[in-house]
């Protein structure tokens, strides 16, 4: 079941989902988008062990602000021995995904259950 995110900012909210914190991305996400989500995203992936989801399907511009943001939310993640999935489905983002190679780093899934099924090994 699905909850209405709780806004952390204009471009984020945020909600829990079969057990992982879900940080809905939201319009435009550029550089002042970047800045205000930075401080939120960096809170969440700076937890020990956490499990979290980047959703990118409500995203309607994304620039390389964003890139950084998922990258950096990436490593975060990693160090501090967590998971992190990416969901996203419009198709300019995930070219921009693929051609920068983030999307080898965080293969991007189309949608919240197939994300978190490949991350639990489903088919």
């Amino acid at each position: 079941m699905r909850h209405e995110p709780v806004s952390l900012t204009r471009q984020l909210g945020v909600y829990a989902y079969r057990g992982h914190t879900v940080l809905e991305f939201r319009g435009d996400i550029d550089l002042v988008a970047a800045e205000e989500i930075g401080p939120f995203l960096d809170r969440v992936t700076g937890r020990t062990g956490v499990r979290a989801v980047l959703d990118l399907r409500p995203v309607e511009f994304f620039d390389c602000s964003g890139l950084r943001l998922l990258y950096r939310a990436r490593s975060r993640v990693l160090e501090h021995g967590g998971q992190l999935h990416l969901v996203c489905t419009h198709p300019l983002t995930l070219r921009v995904l693929r051609l920068t190679g983030l999307a080898r780093l965080l293969p991007p899934a189309a949608g919240l259950d197939a994300a978190l099924d490949r991350a639990d090994g489903l088919p």
